[in-house]
């Protein structure tokens, strides 16, 4: 019988981990010997198709054939019209070039478990949306895996951090990856996990801090009478990798040398720490002030926090350990490690859904399996006309940062006399604009005709993996008009979830 794995999906790096018989989490091995996985394919095509190879191999590959590499690929999940053409002709979804990734991790796991692996968590940034968690979950069907669970990765850092030091008390997770910044605010005590609040940015990462990197050695290239690297793709490329070597050079050294060739000319940019902290100022203040709005709207003081866990790769920039040090007036914890935290969280939750399922027990907390109370990232709202203007306005459902499971409703009423639907449109985002705010799904429903003003109410409810279902219920005759799940329109059909089940099962991915 086969364990279920816990999945780091990064924006960057991939981690797969599980929960030993002993109780002990841990992260297994790639083919390369590796704890962690470049979330990165090369696309080579052989006679007409594709050979995909995913990981180190193919990330050093990126500057010498820039066009066939896929990279950063989390940051397009959920976008619909997102598509990477290979040069074999053939086109893939993000969530297919996600797949690759996974079932590579997928492969490296069974080799070093030697038995097959078929269930999977995998995380997810806390404040990604309906859409890339769905996408997430397709990407794991596509890849053969059964997805038991997606986690938000804050609280699955929390859960290795938990189980690791049985500490308790509040917890603030600081989660800046290769790609998305989290923040989560959440109270450990006795083997509960109650997370009091979420924010973040799915488009801050350790990429943004090297796009800088990257402007700031062109720029420097240019001034000694060097090309503009910023105008050829393939040294764009290659600037990325050597910004990349750069940026972690400086978490041990206050100066580094960055050495380019262009036109056949060497040119050499040193780089001090404290010049890379000044262009890259505003991200960390980006993070701070998210950071702090989490605090507050969840009524803490910095003083009432016991524990910072600094997670993801990116926090070993001396200047964010600095930064949220300050904040706190407290060291951060050390004993997590942030590249491996959100994996081995993930293979802890993965191991209670085994357990869940199965019936048998497992050597968590004292033998108590933990409980976590997650809330939601994002409000959830339905389109419906201000009476006294006429106009659509967007009205909240389920608030941000409510509890879940939640299930919560608002009341409208019909706008014309003897309407006979109603059109359900179900939106993200807090603003009442309409125009500010993202429709994930609608659905028209019937309803028997009534005079103008007749009431409804729609009832949304919000489950542990934050699916959305809704319900539509006419007050006049007291009586339901009909329950929904969305028809996602961000996001693959079930049919063509299937089809790219087929496509990259086909694939003989390295």
């Amino acid at each position: 019988m086969s364990r279920a794995v816990g999945i780091d999906l990064g924006t960057t790096y991939s981690a797969v981990a599980i929960l030993r018989d002993t109780g002990e989490p841990e992260v297994l091995p790639n083919r390369d010997g590796e704890n962690i996985t470049p979330s990165v394919v090369l696309f080579q095509a052989f006679d007409g198709r594709d050979d995909p190879l995913v990981g180190t191999m193919a990330k050093h590959s990126a500057a010498s054939a820039p066009e066939d590499v896929v990279q950063f690929v989390k940051r397009n999940m959920g976008e619909s019209a997102w598509r990477f053409n290979s040069t074999s002709g053939t086109a893939y979804a993000a969530e297919e070039v996600s797949a690759i990734i996974l079932r590579r991790l997928k492969e490296d796991a069974e080799l070093a478990l030697g038995e097959p692996v078929t269930d999977a968590v995998i995380t997810v940034p806390a404040y990604f949306d309906d859409a890339r968690r769905t996408a997430t979950r397709h990407a794991g069907k596509i890849a053969g895996l059964n997805v038991l669970r997606v986690l938000n990765e804050p609280t699955a850092a929390a859960l290795s951090f938990g189980l690791d030091t049985s500490a308790e008390g509040t917890v603030l997770v600081y989660d800046l990856g290769g790609g998305t910044f989290d923040v989560t605010l959440m109270r450990i005590s006795a083997g509960e996990f109650d997370v009091l609040g979420t924010d973040g940015d799915r488009n801050l990462g350790g990429f943004d801090f090297d796009n800088r990197l990257i402007e700031y050695i062109a720029a420097k290239v240019e001034e000694q009478g060097g090309p503009d690297l910023l105008d050829d793709n393939a040294q764009v490329v290659a600037l990325r990798e050597k910004a990349e070597m750069a940026k972690r050079s400086l978490t041990t050294v206050a100066t580094t040398t960055v050495h380019v060739s262009a036109d056949g000319r060497p040119f050499r940019v040193a780089v001090e720490r404290s010049e890379f902290e000044r262009i890259t100022a505003d991200l960390v203040n980006r993070t701070r002030d998210l950071t702090q709005h989490v605090l507050e709207e969840a009524g803490v003081s910095w003083g009432q926090v016991d524990h910072v866990l600094l997670v993801g790769g990116s926090t070993r920039m001396p200047m964010i350990r600095s930064l949220v040090e300050k904040l706190a007036g407290k060291a951060a914890d050390r004993s997590v490690h942030p590249d491996e935290a959100v994996a081995l969280g993930a293979a802890i939750q993965a191991a209670m859904e085994d357990s869940a399922a199965t019936g048998a027990d497992i050597a968590l907390f004292e033998g108590a399996a933990p409980v976590i109370a997650d809330v939601t990232s994002q409000s959830l709202g339905v389109i419906q006309v201000d009476p006294d203007t006429g106009r659509d306005v967007n009205t909240i459902v389920i608030p941000r940062n409510s509890k879940i499971p939640a299930k919560l409703s608002t009341e409208g009423y019909t706008v014309v006399d003897n309407q006979t639907s109603i059109n359900v449109q179900v939106t993200e985002g807090d603003d009442t604009n309409p125009d500010y705010v993202v429709e994930i799904g609608s659905k028209d429903l019937p309803i028997p005709p009534y005079p103008k003003g007749a009431p409804v109410r729609v009832t949304y409810a919000y489950d542990i993996d934050q699916t959305v279902f809704v319900e539509l219920t006419d007050l006049t005759a007291n009586k339901s008009l009909g329950t929904f799940t969305l028809d996602r329109l961000a996001n693959l059909t079930d049919d063509q979830v299937n089809a790219a089940a087929r496509k990259v099962s086909s694939l003989s991915v390295q």
